[in-house]
């Protein structure tokens, strides 16, 4: 039976470097997405991806189970942000470029030109809806997707009221949806 993440944190703090590695590679993926989508620039996400994983490492020696291992990094990931907005007073989170083109589209079987640039397009309104979104709805959004964090999670990772996860988490959802479904 694999160790949940709890278990390997609690590892770690004890001196399981290995527990660490385990870790690292269940969620580098989706750290790096949160991250890369909420500052926009490669560069700069790898760069604060990197600092968020240092504050971890740092934090290890004070790590309690007090919530998910998840809801314990994405607040880390959440400071971490907060202090780079308020420092360079940047708000704006969108998609990457690159998941922005054709690339990330598969093909219809039969190769429909028609349908791939329709799917292009309402992948395009989708990108142009995140980034106009709220900050706090935009954040709630991408820790509910890419963290897969449940409204009580993203409530104490960013430190707001359940209701207040839950609102912004619906507001985003819904203007999304409308986005993608406008012609």
């Amino acid at each position: 039976m694999e160790a949940g993440d709890e278990q390997l944190m609690l590892a770690y703090r004890e001196g399981d470097a290995g527990a660490f590695d385990q870790l690292y590679r269940r969620h580098k993926g989706a750290l790096f997405r949160f991250v890369l989508r909420s500052v926009r620039e490669r560069a700069l996400a790898e760069e604060l991806y990197q600092e968020i994983w240092m504050r971890a490492i740092e934090a290890r020696a004070r790590y309690e189970v007090q919530a998910k291992f998840t809801t314990w990094l994405y607040t880390i990931a959440h400071n971490r942000l907060v202090d780079h907005w308020r420092r360079r007073g940047l708000s704006v989170v969108s998609l990457d470029q690159e998941e922005s083109g054709t690339a990330g589209i598969p093909a219809a079987p039969d190769y429909e030109p028609q349908r791939l640039l329709e799917a292009k397009q309402s992948l395009a309104r989708f990108a142009r809806a995140l980034e106009a979104l709220p900050a706090a709805q935009r954040e709630a959004f991408l820790l509910h997707e890419e963290a897969g964090m449940s409204v009580a999670e993203i409530a104490q990772a960013t430190g707001a009221g359940e209701e207040a996860a839950k609102s912004r988490l619906r507001y985003a959802l819904a203007r999304l949806k409308e986005a993608v479904a406008d012609d």
